[in-house]
């Protein structure tokens, strides 16, 4: 135990860590030695408890951050790529990407960008939230907002919070102490200033949407964010690197302060000429690649495609869609392995024999 005692002084002296940060962890870590060397009876939980904790901090990107790709054109290839159509949605988030681009670039001058700090707290791009039904896009558009400035992503999903403590995490205090999602996201990602996405808002639960909310408000708030204290770490973190986007099916059941802390984009449905082209471009081939199967295994004919895009009526999104043609070559890759041929077209006449089963 003292080796490891010793082990984690070197770490916590080593670290790049906030002065009052590194304080604190030394004023545990001796608190520790002195209850071991009394040989109190609860000397091995608090040891437990203490090492976990300061393994915890120590593990916490208090200074590392992802370098930005300051390129506008480069980021407007990456939506082109990932999205078809939404050229109005696209716009606006490039304009979006060209402030914080042009921020960066006189935040850094002249400088490498690895010296760059935080965006300034008078010159925040705007929050964005897109609104939209399901398969609109909502969640790609963020994913692909973080690629285009290099940064990781943290999802949290709002549907899955039963309690504010899920995001703020769990006091010391109690045996099942735990960090929220939020430090624990930055922990796995290991830097500060990634694309945060808050997934769903609108699925919160009834009996804990105002607690959650409060806590939401604070993330969202620039001039709380940069001391965002999570229960068990219990120290502030600065949160002000991160860029937050938000999605909601609606939002009637979001609180008004979280809303005018945001910019509400909605997402419009898809057309069936759209859903037709993203189908043929951009579905099968991913659902191709993904099984590992030659494109020119399966083969697709013209007529069934509005079968495909409309099997039930109107659908806005495409994830009914999705879901077809990732059936149809689940079910081609089967009759390979089987035997069956070595190249399938899927027809109007047998599109059932792929689609069902």
């Amino acid at each position: 135990m003292q080796v490891q005692l010793h082990t984690l002084r070197t770490r916590v002296h080593d670290t790049n860590l906030p002065a009052d940060v590194r304080a604190k962890l030394i004023e545990h870590l001796d608190r520790l030695d002195f209850i071991m060397h009394a040989g109190n009876a609860a000397a091995f939980t608090f040891y437990d408890q203490t090492v976990t904790y300061v393994q915890w901090v120590l593990e916490l990107p208090w200074y590392s951050k992802s370098t930005d790709m300051l390129d506008i054109v480069r980021a407007k290839q990456i939506f082109n790529k990932n999205h078809y159509g939404l050229d109005q949605i696209k716009h606006r988030i490039l304009e979006y990407l060209s402030v914080i681009i042009m921020q960066r670039k006189s935040e850094i001058g002249e400088t490498s960008q690895e010296d760059f700090t935080p965006l300034r707290k008078d010159l925040r791009a705007p929050i964005l939230c897109f609104v939209g039904l399901v398969g609109t896009g909502k969640t790609t558009m963020a994913v692909s907002l973080a690629q285009a400035l290099n940064r990781k992503v943290i999802r949290i999903p709002f549907g899955g919070l039963s309690s504010a403590l899920d995001l703020r995490g769990l006091s010391r205090i109690h045996n099942e102490a735990e960090p929220g999602i939020v430090m624990r996201s930055l922990r796995r990602v290991g830097v500060n200033n990634p694309v945060i996405l808050l997934d769903e808002l609108d699925r919160v639960s009834d009996t804990q949407r105002s607690e959650i909310m409060g806590v939401l408000v604070e993330l969202l708030d620039p001039a709380q964010n940069q001391a965002f204290t999570d229960h068990y770490i219990d120290m502030p973190f600065d949160l002000s690197g991160a860029i937050f986007v938000a999605t909601a099916n609606n939002i009637n059941k979001v609180a008004t302060a979280v809303i005018d802390r945001m910019e509400i984009i909605q997402m419009p449905s898809y057309t069936d000429e759209e859903k037709n082209h993203i189908a043929k471009q951009y579905l099968l081939p991913r659902a191709m690649q993904a099984t590992g199967m030659d494109p020119s295994i399966l083969t697709v004919d013209e007529a069934v495609w509005p079968i495909l895009v409309r099997p039930l009526g109107f659908d806005p999104g495409i994830r009914s869609l999705n879901r077809n043609i990732e059936g149809m070559v689940r079910k081609a890759a089967w009759k390979l392995l089987n035997g069956e041929g070595t190249h399938f077209t899927v027809t109007a006449a047998n599109y059932r024999e792929f689609l069902e089963g």
